[in-house]
């Protein structure tokens, strides 16, 4: 059972007066004025924040401070819940108590009498609030008796969806009516009659219109789905390690986890994804998102972390998917990627390309590329990104990061306007159309390191895609630039783990070199694999060379290692010892024997015009 929806049902006894949380303490519930523990497990920091957060305090969690901040929440079949929470340091508390009829929102007969007095709004807790009573000595918690077998629930079962499992049934409370929702309007603010429907009179309340019967459990609608139940899911999500997060009308929420779409709980109608999405698309894009049918941006959560957010319309409704991006910068040594890419970070300009499909985990080497920059530079590093993904703390390098759509028009803009703002590095989120490729290619000819990426799926379709970009009469003057600026095409993929749990990456390295210069300036791309075979020595990684040793490590799998390789038939003979490797260049495959001593071989003596003749039946001569 969910941990969370556990503990909060407590406040349905009737002696439970509120439920408290503390770090380093036990969550715990009031009883005639004293504290009692429901969990034997102490919470840190980051599980109240997870807790607060999947209680519909995303927005709070990040400005939390010693001045109390208030929130409320309708969960079902609990009612409406009030929040208090505080932060004092690495210390933070908080209170959750239910809310009684007359301050959840005014009663459904006193808006609609005229002339009646609006009911006043709840006071607010004092700004003294403390947690004084509640940190306790130890000895005044008593928890509850447990299995000594039991596990401590996960930060995923903190962060659940509300709309989880029914609650045990509570306790009657004699004489208390139903809660009515809560209104997110105000307390006090009357209801507002929907278009083309005349006003009704004062519903029954909700419990009461329930049928006694339990039925097959219904989808969830826009009614239904709480205040916190995105963030919810974004924090089991991130508690599962998944890298996205699906949300798409008629289809349970769908979690990436190594690389397959695994469901999560019910079926979403039309109604409760627009509820979940809508609210979090910026001001400034919802324009763009009527007008074009989706809308690009990244959401900042708190605790939570960042995410890269996509919300499309479709023909059931809208989907929105949500890229998982990690709380702390990640280093090539973390991603399982070769050190010597980082020794392109040397050069003082030329052009440095990342690629592979989408979904591959391009930004994120970019990301660690300009973090060996920001950390042992004292560059001056400009951004372009759409939109901004990891946030660079401030280093060594002086580091500017814009966004498309906030801070600058487009790529070719914040291209042209950096060049007038003496920067060292200029990176490049993506390399998309033909003028922001021109422009990175004249910035890399003018003392500038630039570093980008493509959706290429290898390194040589990256130069020739470079080339293509551009119409005929202009290509040759490509192929000169990139044949004295190109230092690295790092070309990676992501493949599941040998036990399924996360992606490993595989890399393909070529580095500038003369050798590969002089293919590129002869118009001869066709013939870099043939260099990749017989340059290890330059410093070249062939895909498959790096999914070789990742299967011999244990890695990853065969299976998954032929999905990604470009020669499997190969990749597969050498791995399972039926192919030796491929000889080195100076040494050659021996001759094969003479025509005259093969076995059986017909009129094997005789000369060449003898046997042409005696093959259109005539007689040599």
């Amino acid at each position: 059972m969910n941990a969370l929806r556990s503990w909060l049902s407590q406040l349905n006894r009737p002696e439970v007066t509120e439920f408290a949380v503390a770090t380093g303490r036990m969550p715990s519930v009031k009883i005639s004025g004293a504290f009692q523990a429901v969990d034997p497990g102490a919470l840190t920091t980051e599980d109240i924040l997870m807790l607060l957060s999947a209680l519909g305090g995303g927005r709070y969690v990040e400005a939390l401070g010693a001045k109390p901040s208030q929130w409320h929440i309708r969960i079902e079949g609990i009612g409406a819940i009030s929040v208090v929470a505080a932060r004092q340091g690495d210390l933070v508390h908080a209170r959750m108590t239910r809310m009684q009829p007359s301050s959840a929102a005014a009663a459904p007969g006193a808006a609609a009498a005229p002339g009646a007095a609006a009911a006043a709004p709840p006071a607010r807790p004092s700004q003294q609030f403390s947690m004084r009573e509640h940190l306790a000595p130890e000895e005044a918690q008593r928890p509850p008796p447990r299995d000594p077998d039991a596990k401590r629930p996960s930060s995923s079962e903190l962060a659940f969806d509300l709309r989880g499992a029914p609650p045990p049934p509570a306790e009657p409370r004699a004489g208390r009516p139903s809660t009515p929702r809560f209104d997110p309007r105000g307390e006090d603010a009357p209801p507002e009659p929907r278009a083309g429907r005349a006003s009704a009179p004062p519903a029954e309340p909700r419990a009461a219109a329930r049928p006694a019967a339990a039925g097959p459990r219904a989808r969830p609608s826009s009614a239904d789905v709480p205040a916190g139940a995105l963030d919810g899911l974004l924090a089991m999500a991130r508690d599962q390690g998944a890298s996205d997060l699906h949300l798409v009308a008629g289809r349970p929420p769908l979690l990436r986890i190594a690389g397959e779409l695994v469901p999560h709980g019910d079926p979403l109608d039309p109604a409760a994804v627009e509820s979940l999405l809508l609210p979090r698309v910026p001001a400034r894009l919802s324009p763009v998102l009527a007008a074009e049918g989706s809308c690009d941006f990244a959401l900042e959560l708190g605790a939570l972390g960042r995410f890269r957010v996509n919300i499309a319309r479709h023909r059931r409704g809208y989907k929105g998917c949500f890229r998982l991006i990690a709380r702390s910068i990640p280093t090539l040594a973390s991603l399982g990627l070769p050190d010597a890419i980082g020794l392109a970070t040397r050069h003082h300009q030329g052009l440095i390309v990342i690629t592979g499909p989408t979904g591959h985990g391009k930004t994120t080497t970019l990301t660690a590329i300009v973090d060996i920059l920001n950390r042992e530079t004292s560059h001056h590093i400009i951004t372009v990104e759409d939109p901004v993904e990891f946030v660079h703390a401030r280093g060594k390098a002086m580091i500017s990061q814009r966004e498309v759509g906030t801070h600058t028009r487009s790529f070719e803009n914040a291209l042209k306007a950096s060049l007038r703002e003496d920067p060292d590095v200029i990176v490049v989120g993506e390399l998309r159309d033909t003028a922001t490729v021109r422009m990175a290619l004249a910035a890399s000819e003018t003392g500038h390191l630039v570093l980008g990426t493509m959706n290429t799926p290898s390194a040589a379709k990256t130069i020739d895609r470079l080339i293509d970009l551009f119409p005929p009469g202009d290509q040759q003057q490509v192929r000169v630039t990139l044949a004295g600026g190109l230092r690295l095409i790092v070309s990676q993929r992501l493949l599941p783990s040998a036990d399924g749990k996360r992606m490993v990456a595989a890399a393909e390295v070529l580095p500038g070199s003369v050798a590969l210069w002089n293919l590129i300036r002869d118009s001869k791309t066709f013939q870099i694999p043939s260099l990749q075979q017989r340059g290890k020595g330059l410093g070249i990684i062939r895909l498959d060379d790096s999914l070789a040793e990742l299967v011999r490590a244990g890695k990853t799998t065969l299976e998954a290692a032929l999905t990604v390789a470009e020669a499997p038939d190969e990749l597969e003979a050498v791995l399972t010892g039926k192919r030796q490797p491929a000889l080195a260049p100076d040494r050659k495959p021996p001759a094969p024997p003479p025509e005259a001593s093969r076995p059986g071989a017909p009129e094997a003596g005789k000369g060449l015009f003898e046997r042409a003749g005696a093959l259109f039946g005539k007689k040599g001569g």
